[in-house]
């Protein structure tokens, strides 16, 4: 059964940092295209970034220049790096896990920017 598990949300204040983790229990990983999507209350989900496994990466408009995804392979494990956070980001955070048809969701990490 194919696992996959988000970390490090939390309460930061605007203009600060956080680093969501998630980790895949899947066999290729490598594969895979592993994406941070979020949903703010009342909002429909919305990709905020995505890496293949060609390591392209693609953001957000609202994102481009403040948050950076990573992922390594090795530990089946991509990372969402979020800087200069603004209230707009305050969302619950998903990860996602692609392989055509094979499609995983995490459970969500909220993810709050408040003063």
């Amino acid at each position: 059964q194919v696992q996959v598990v988000e970390s490090g949300g939390g309460l930061a204040q605007p203009g600060r940092s956080l680093r969501l983790a998630c980790a895949a229990s899947v066999s290729t990983f490598s594969a895979y295209v592993m994406g941070w999507y979020r949903q703010a209350p009342g909002k429909q989900r919305e990709l905020v970034a995505h890496v293949d496994s060609g390591y392209y990466t693609r953001y957000a408009d609202s994102v481009k220049g403040r948050f950076t995804i990573s992922r390594n392979n090795a530990k089946n494990a991509v990372y969402l790096q979020m800087n200069s956070l603004k209230p707009e980001d305050t969302a619950v955070y998903y990860c996602r896990a692609g392989l055509g048809l094979d499609v995983y969701w995490g459970q969500g990490t909220q993810v709050t920017v408040s003063a």
